[in-house]
C-alpha cells in the first residue's frame, strides 16, 4: 500500500505546526529523563491524545503544564482515532503520550500513524526514553542485532506459535512482561528455548531498578520464592550455532551416554538438551520414539 506523500511544513526551529501528530517520548519512571524538547512541544500544542489521561495528567502537573486531553487506548482507537484525524485535518496539532516511554511502541498508537499516514496528516517523533533499548543496553547480551517482541500473545495457539518461531532466532530477543505472567513465561521459555542467558530488567530508572543476568532455569529457581513486582523487560540470548561437539550426533546415544555416567533418564535428557542447544521436549519426543521402535 503506497500513502500519499506529505512533507512537514516548513516551520522555524523547534515551532509547532498546526494539523501535525508529535509522538512525545515520556520517562519510563524517572521524571527527570523528560526532553526539553518534549516539555516544549507539550505545553504547546492544541491537545494530547493520552492512554491514560490521569496518569499524564499528574505528570503534566509536575512540569506546570495545563492542556485539554483525550484519551487513546487499545479499547477505544479506533472510534477515537478518527476523531483525532479530523481534528488534525482542522489545524489542531497534537501530541500522543503513552503511559511511559515511546508511543506507537507495543501500543495502539502505531494504527494512529498509520491512520494519519493514510490521510497525509504529518507526523513526527520527539524522541526519548524507551524500556526495549533501556533493557537491550543493561543486558550484556549482544546488541549489534535484536528483535523485539513485545507482549506474547496469551492465546494459547498464538502463544506457541510465536515461541517456536522464536526459538530458531540467533538475534537476542526483547520481550515485555506481566509481574503475574512472569513465571509461566519463563517455564514457556525453558521449555521451547532450552537453557540460554536471560536478562531480567525491571522497574528501568525508577528507585527499585533492578536487573538480573542469569539462565532461564536459574531464573525459574528465583522465582520460586521471590514475587515477580514490577514492569519486566526479558532479554534473552539467541539461538547459538552449534559448530562443533564432543557427544554423540544420535540424541538416544547421547542419553543413554549421561545415564550411563550415573545420571537418572529426566537428568540425563535435561543436560543433553543443554549440551545440545534445544529443548528438553525435543530431546525426549525422539528418545521416546527411538525406544518404541525397540
Amino acid at each position: 500500500m503506497s500513502y500519499p506523500k506529505k512533507k512537514l511544513p516548513k516551520k522555524e526551529k523547534n515551532e509547532i505546526v498546526g494539523g501535525t501528530l508529535y509522538l512525545v517520548a515520556t520517562p519510563v519512571g524517572n521524571l527527570s529523563d523528560i526532553s526539553e524538547r518534549a516539555l516544549k512541544v507539550l505545553s504547546e500544542v492544541d491537545f494530547i491524545a493520552a492512554e491514560d489521561t490521569r496518569n499524564t495528567g499528574v505528570m503534566l502537573s509536575r512540569f506546570g503544564i495545563s492542556k485539554s486531553m483525550v484519551s487513546y487506548f487499545e479499547h477505544n482507537k479506533r472510534e477515537r482515532g478518527e476523531m483525532i484525524a479530523e481534528r488534525l485535518e482542522r489545524g489542531e496539532s497534537c501530541a500522543l503520550v503513552t503511559d511511559a516511554g515511546t508511543p506507537a511502541i507495543s501500543d495502539p498508537g502505531e494504527d494512529l500513524v498509520c491512520l494519519c499516514a493514510e490521510r497525509g496528516i504529518p507526523v513526527t517523533s520527539i524522541p526519548g526514553a524507551c524500556a526495549a533499548i533501556c533493557a537491550l543496553t543493561l543486558s550484556a547480551l549482544p546488541t549489534g542485532r535484536f528483535t523485539f517482541e513485545g507482549f506474547i500473545g496469551t492465546p494459547k495457539n498464538e502463544r506457541r506459535e510465536r515461541l517456536s518461531e522464536l526459538a530458531e532466532e540467533k538475534r537476542t530477543i526483547i520481550i515485555y512482561e506481566a509481574p503475574h505472567r512472569l513465571r509461566g513465561t519463563l517455564a514457556d521459555l525453558l521449555n521451547y528455548f532450552g537453557e540460554r542467558k536471560i536478562s531480567l530488567c525491571r522497574e528501568i530508572t525508577k528507585l527499585n531498578e533492578e536487573v538480573m543476568r542469569t539462565t532461564i532455569s536459574d531464573a525459574i529457581k528465583y522465582y520460586e520464592n521471590a514475587v515477580p513486582r514490577g514492569e519486566y523487560v526479558l532479554v534473552v540470548e539467541g539461538k547459538k550455532e552449534i559448530q562443533s561437539f564432543d557427544y554423540p550426533e544420535d540424541i538416544t546415544e547421547h542419553v543413554n551416554s549421561l545415564i550411563k555416567s550415573g545420571l537418572d533418564r529426566m537428568e540425563a535428557m535435561k543436560k543433553a538438551a543443554r549440551e545440545r542447544g534445544i529443548t528438553k521436549s525435543e530431546v525426549y519426543k525422539s528418545y521416546v520414539s527411538h525406544a518404541d521402535e525397540s
